[in-house]
């Protein structure tokens, strides 16, 4: 796997809605800008060895990374694959959307639910929004929130954005009634 770079962001939010939120809510991203694994081979049926040879090394490599980054323990959690316009979409999916990512997030973070995602193709700077959700519960509503993203030098044509994001509590502010009220 080719590393060109790795990025990390962490944002802290002190008011929301015009009050003081009670704790900062910190948000964490870390994301490898990576070659296309997959770069110009043209069409490639078969995935797996791509697979094989670098999404669980991605995983291992992130996850540690964002939450080191976030410092506390997360709460909400996402990811996301950003392919180069060289690339196909679905090179970015074959990374993330395999356990053999995904697994080692959901380990780090004592988290159960399946990692929500973003994949796209883009230009370098293409601005992405990661999802997040609740690590044991979906259904949490407060802790539905998104992150906005953009590196300004990534993907080139043949490179990957690989990212997770992790969040510390929900929405600062939340004040929407549990899902349950309305079942």
């Amino acid at each position: 796997m080719s590393i060109r770079k790795i990025v990390t962001v962490v944002e802290e939010i002190r008011t929301e809605g015009g009050r003081d939120v009670t704790r900062p809510a910190r948000v964490a991203v870390v994301a490898a800008v990576i070659g296309n694994p997959w770069a110009g081979q043209g069409f490639v049926e078969d995935l797996a060895p791509g697979i094989d040879a670098n999404a669980s090394e991605l995983g291992a490599l992130l996850a540690p990374a964002v939450l080191d980054a976030l410092e506390a323990p997360a709460e909400a959690y996402g990811k996301a694959a950003i392919v180069g316009l060289g690339g196909e979409i679905e090179h970015g999916s074959a990374l993330i959307h395999t356990l053999k990512f995904g697994d080692h997030f959901r380990k780090a973070a004592n988290a159960s639910t399946l990692l929500p995602a973003v994949e796209k193709r883009g230009a370098a700077g293409v601005v992405f929004d990661i999802p997040l959700k609740h690590i044991t519960d979906a259904t949490i509503r407060s802790h539905h929130q998104t992150v906005e993203v953009r590196i300004a030098d990534a993907p080139h044509p043949n490179e990957i954005v690989v990212v997770l994001a992790a969040a510390a509590q929900g929405r600062p502010q939340q004040r929407l009634a549990s899902l349950s009220t309305e079942q």
